[in-house]
């Protein structure tokens, strides 16, 4: 039978005398080491030993009488203890959510559900409950057939309460949180207790590295923890975030899963060193105190299977390791003289000896914690620059076109502090070209610095040192630095500017991504869609304002027989009255434009008043080939699906992208040189925010579209549709709880994102009461027929469920229904009035009344629940937040390059921003770029300050000709305006 590890309380007891010789080192550790005892692997025993009684009767320390009650009422293995009661909130807001508190006091009925789980022995219950864990290799919370030796030595705890039992992954009905009611205001709750223990706090280390207060971390870990979506945080979460935006939420949920793969694979190798007896207390220690993969990589490099060892490694092997720690100790008593075997190689003379002794000294010196404390704030104190040139063998046999890409980094050389991280990404391109070398340069002064006080101060002998043996330890300090510390801060210092570079150009694709789907869409026209080409011809494909596909069709333009074209062009124009012509920006889309703007000049198309725009058709031709798009139209030839994929960007420009993966889009800066997974999970994060807080209407929408609203996926949002196909459309929200796989947990993170058009329900609704009794009588017996066959019963439907209700066309919540209707009824509204001005009038005039916080307070919520309701009762009906965002820019005419002067002002589109620019397109076959030296806040729009996102694409600006570089087709612009 298998048992989940135990935490077991033990007394104290001596360490073994290799942990005695390195004590001195044990005390540098962090504070949460200085309570600890030093953990000795041991071999496992086959059978588990027999508990005694009198572990079992060891006396506990005071703990809270209900959790105690708790425990002995646990009839199986218990769960792991929640953060707290509840999560810490903002002292300053009057919050809302209490989370999870009940689910202290229901722990028993909780693990009813954990049928999965052995029974564990009542004798070993009793003990396994006194609150204690064994604090060793076991703890990487995986069932173990053998139980540690009694003898080992385990971490000694401060409180019962803090104890964690090892929970097994499990699905829990998470949503049962009351949300709306008054939170326990807990600051003192920011202890988290995570699957593998660290000798530091994850919370305070997540709240360093993004800036965000630890209150609030700790209660993102919670809310990660129960798989709560971004979205869904952002929107009805306010409050325990202290209003975060989506992209702050991103970055901490990045770093939690960045410290919890530092924390898994600091275990993974600790169990590894186990096995192979390599464990010792110091290392064990060490390896707890790693926060990064490079200090754990630092730690643990000597003791890889495969290597042939360090140094320092082949003098302990030779015996020399005691001599060393004498010189440290007891200097008084070392005789180097005695450790000489003239037979041994490594032992032959003094010399070697003192370079054995010297190599195990500098080992210590740059593994202890202290050391390498005092090194990176002396780092961080001076001036450290990062240098790169142009390699000697690419100067001789390199492409001379890729070596001038880099010519700025040829001779370059900038402090780490004020480097920016476009330049890191092009160092690194280059240096994997093998055209740049690059180096971190620490100046000498450091060195000294650093060599004075370690002699001097934390390596100081406790003895008077003969000038011999004081020689050997500064030449083992200064070896130290030279051989050790200096490479690992090198690679600390590229690893983080690299780290820090990759993520600032992932956040920046998001950013990119989102202004690009959050384009505002076209409504109500009839659009022709250009997919430009020389030798294949231009692909044509009309739709229609509800992207209706009404006619393709191909047109040679550029191969002599453009008049002649320019007659079918015309005709279809006017067959379907349409009058916006969208041309793709690939091969030839130039020659189109300028075709298309020349006919438009000379008003051909009359009487109709054409005007077109160029629009990215990043991805479209991998969309046209995808099983998506042979599945929505399967009788067009790929060439003309990007047609009708390029005309349906600018009608509904989330609807189309959203088909294609993100990173085809193409709005990013050095995206093949970052991490794959991280950019993945960030556009997929960013698209499920976009089309979330877009919100969907469940009856109209593609399962393509669907997948992406906060937790949905693809089986999901199949099951919607299917359900939809089935059923006729879905009337209310709460009819979401009959679709298969959609759980409580999975309708509260979605059902805010959905929305239902009152008018379309109304007419179907109508309709479906004129069915006759018959009609209900045969679906009643086929429900009756099919439950005979065996067939599964679906999920009971409620007559409540039937009927449809106004807030499903809101952002409003159904957590937070009852209290709409409270505030209706305290304003004397009416929900079929929401998005009339009449609802307007009547919230001003009690929100101006009473005002905000003190209407709150009436209803029992906070300030940021009821802005949403006040928000979603007075937004017009089919409100759409992408409205505030910029249209395509239409035009008539076209600009050459060479007509380009300096001085010239145009408009232009904004096609990708940045770190160092922002690209626009002005309508002349190459983006110019508007240094961010030029962006300054005063020529930004009010609402962008406010926004505070700067420029992005899709946006429409003014701006001046500042330089034209013909040869290298360079435009340099300055910003005007935002339009």
């Amino acid at each position: 039978m298998t048992s989940l590890p135990r935490r077991v309380k033990s007394q104290s007891k001596a360490l073994i005398s290799e942990d005695d010789e390195l004590s001195p080192f044990l005390n540098s550790s962090s504070e949460s080491e200085e309570e600890e005892e030093e953990w000795e692997p041991k071999s496992k025993v086959a059978k588990r030993p027999q508990l005694t009684k009198k572990n079992v009767a060891k006396p506990k320390k005071p703990a809270a009488p209900r959790s105690a009650v708790a425990r002995k009422k646990v009839k199986k293995v218990a769960i792991k203890e929640e953060l707290d009661v509840s999560l810490p909130i903002a002292p300053a807001e009057d919050n809302r959510v209490q989370l999870l508190k009940h689910k202290e006091e229901n722990v028993g009925t909780e693990l009813k559900t954990l049928n999965q789980m052995p029974v564990v022995p009542k004798k070993m219950e009793t003990n396994s409950f006194q609150g204690t864990n064994v604090k060793s290799s076991e703890s990487d919370e995986k069932p173990s057939t053998s139980a540690p030796i009694a003898g080992n030595q385990v971490k000694h705890e401060k409180s019962e309460e803090d104890f964690a039992f090892d929970e097994p992954p499990f699905k829990k009905i998470k949503s049962t949180t009351s949300p709306e009611g008054k939170p326990v205001k807990n600051l003192g709750g920011n202890k988290v207790k995570e699957e593998f223990e660290m000798n530091w706090d994850i919370v305070q280390v997540l709240s360093e590295r993004t800036n965000v207060e630890p209150w609030v971390c700790a209660n993102l870990i919670r809310l990660f923890q129960e798989e709560n979506t971004i979205p869904f945080i952002a929107r009805y979460r306010k409050e325990l975030i202290n209003n975060l935006e989506a992209d702050a939420l991103r970055e901490v949920q990045q770093t939690l899963e960045e410290l919890r793969s530092v924390a898994k694979k600091t275990h993974t190798m600790i169990q590894k060193l186990k096995k192979e007896g390599k464990l010792s207390g110091c290392l064990f220690t060490a390896l707890l105190n790693c926060r990064t993969f490079e200090e754990l990589d630092h730690v643990s490099a000597p003791y890889k299977t495969g290597s042939k060892g360090t140094k320092a490694q082949r003098a302990k092997q030779l015996g020399l390791e005691p001599a060393a720690l004498s010189l440290l100790q007891n200097p008084m008593e070392l005789n180097l003289f005695s450790y000489i075997r003239p037979n041994v190689k490594g032992l032959a003379n003094i010399q070697e000896v003192e370079a054995g002794v010297q190599h195990i000294l500098a080992d210590i010196f740059a593994k202890d914690k202290d050391t390498l404390d005092f090194i990176r704030k002396l780092c961080q104190q001076r001036y450290i620059c990062i240098q790169s040139a142009l390699a000697k063998v690419s100067s001789k046999n390199g492409n001379e076109k890729d070596i001038d890409k880099f010519q700025l980094y040829h001779e370059f050389s900038c402090n780490i502090k004020n480097i920016q991280h476009h330049q890191i990404l092009a160092i690194n391109r280059g240096e994997n070209l093998k055209i740049l070398t690059v180096k971190v340069n620490i100046p000498d002064g450091v060195k000294n610095e650093f060599c004075w006080w370690c002699v001097n101060e934390r390596w100081r002998p406790k003895q008077f040192l003969k000038p011999e043996l004081m020689r050997i330890l500064r030449n083992s300090v200064e070896d130290a630095y030279k051989r050790l510390i200096y490479p690992l801060l090198c690679r600390e210092f590229r690893s983080k500017l690299t780290s820090d570079a990759e993520k600032e150009s992932v956040m920046m694709f998001g950013r990119n991504l989102r202004q690009l789907l959050l384009t505002s869409p076209v409504r109500g026209r009839t659009l022709m869609g250009v997919d430009p080409g020389y030798k294949h011809g231009c692909k044509l494909a009309i739709i229609s304002p509800t992207s209706q596909i009404l006619h393709t069709d191909i047109v040679y333009l550029h191969s002599g027989q453009g008049f002649r074209e320019a007659e079918k062009i015309k005709r279809l124009l006017q067959q379907f009255n349409c009058s916006t012509v969208v041309i793709g920006n690939g091969t030839a889309c130039r020659e189109t434009e300028a075709y298309f703007a020349d006919l438009i000049m000379k008003k051909y198309f009359a009487p109709l008043d054409v005007v077109y725009c160029i629009v990215s058709e990043a991805g479209a031709s991998i969309y046209s080939v995808s099983p998506e798009a042979s599945k929505e139209m399967p009788d067009l030839d790929p060439n003309l699906r990007s047609a009708v994929s390029i005309a349906r960007r600018v009608q509904d420009p989330l609807a189309e992208l959203v088909k294609i993966e993100p990173k085809h889009i193409g709005v990013g800066m050095y995206q093949h040189d970052v991490s794959q997974t991280l950019l993945k999970a960030t556009l997929d994060s960013v698209v499920e925010e976009c089309v979330s807080f877009v919100g969907v209407d469940i009856n109209i929408c593609s399962e393509i579209l669907l997948r992406h609203i906060a937790g949905l996926n693809a089986n999901r949002a199949r099951n919607i549709i299917e359900w939809r196909e089935k059923n006729g459309p879905f009337i209310n929200r709460e009819q979401l709880k009959e679709v298969k796989g959609l759980g409580p947990k999975t309708f509260q993170q979605c059902a805010g994102f959905i929305r239902f058009n009152q008018e379309y329900i109304k007419t179907f609704c109508s309709k479906k009461t004129q069915i006759g009794s018959q009609a209900l009588l045969t679906k009643a017996g086929a429900q009756a027929t099919s439950e005979k066959q065996g067939k599964k019963k679906s999920k009971p439907t409620s007559s409540s469920s039937q009927q449809p209700n106004p807030l499903d066309q809101t952002c409003i919540h159904p957590e937070s229904y009852n209290i709409a209707m409270r505030f209706l009824s305290f304003i004397g509204g009416n929900p079929n009035d929401i998005g009339k001005s009449d609802m307007q009038q009547k919230v001003n005039a009690v929100i101006q009344k009473e005002g905000l916080e003190e209407t709150a307070k009436r209803l029992n919520t906070t300030v940021h629940t009821l802005q949403l309701i006040i928000d979603g009762l007075t937004q017009p009906e089919g409100f759409d937040i992408r409205t505030d965002f910029d249209k395509p820019d239409f035009k008539r005419s076209i600009v050459c390059f060479e007509d380009l002067s300096v001085g010239t002002v145009l408009t232009g589109k904004v096609e990708n921003a940045t770190p160092f620019g922002v690209f626009v397109d002005i309508g002349v076959g190459k983006a110019g770029l508007i240094p961010v030296r030029n962006i300054t806040e005063a020529k930004l729009s009010k609402v962008k300050k406010r926004r505070s996102l700067g420029l992005g694409p899709g946006e429409r600006v003014e701006v001046k000709v500042l330089n034209v570089d013909i040869p290298r087709l360079r435009i340099t612009l300055d910003l005007i305006r935002v339009l």
